[in-house]
């Protein structure tokens, strides 16, 4: 497991991005992705909470995006400041405004449409087990 100098603790390598074209894509990423969290959220291990497991995505034009899902079902962004340049995007595939702050909270049901949205700029993501979601100081 690497931990990265913010604290971040990415368990898998970075996997390049290999392009998502249809929803049945995004969902059988998202499933394969949520199965391998899993296993690595054993419950035995007992060395992370409940809060900040994800992906990271590596955006190719700078910058990483930290994903996250709540208990609540809501979708947890975390857009470095390397991102920022990302707001327009979100936005426009999610028809929410920014934040603001560096976290978005999105609905659940914009999951889906964000990927696609995001496809063709991501260049690498991993799974997170441990990331710390707070707003940066301006």
């Amino acid at each position: 497991m690497q931990t990265e100098p913010s604290g971040q603790h990415k368990v898998t390598p970075e996997h390049p991005w290999v392009s998502l074209e249809t929803i049945q894509d995004v969902e059988a990423w998202m499933d394969l992705n949520n199965r391998e969290l899993q296993e690595l959220l054993d419950p035995k291990l007992g060395q992370y909470g409940s809060q900040g497991q994800g992906i990271c995505f590596t955006l190719a034009h700078g910058g990483e995006i930290y994903l996250h899902t709540n208990s609540d079902g809501d979708v947890l962004l975390d857009v470095s400041s390397e991102a920022e340049w990302i707001a327009p995007v979100i936005s426009a595939t999610t028809q929410i405004a920014p934040p603001r702050g560096q976290i978005w909270i999105l609905p659940q049901h914009v999951l889906l449409q964000l990927i696609l949205g995001l496809n063709s700029l991501i260049a690498s993501s991993c799974l997170v087990l441990k990331h710390e979601y707070r707003t940066r100081k301006s």
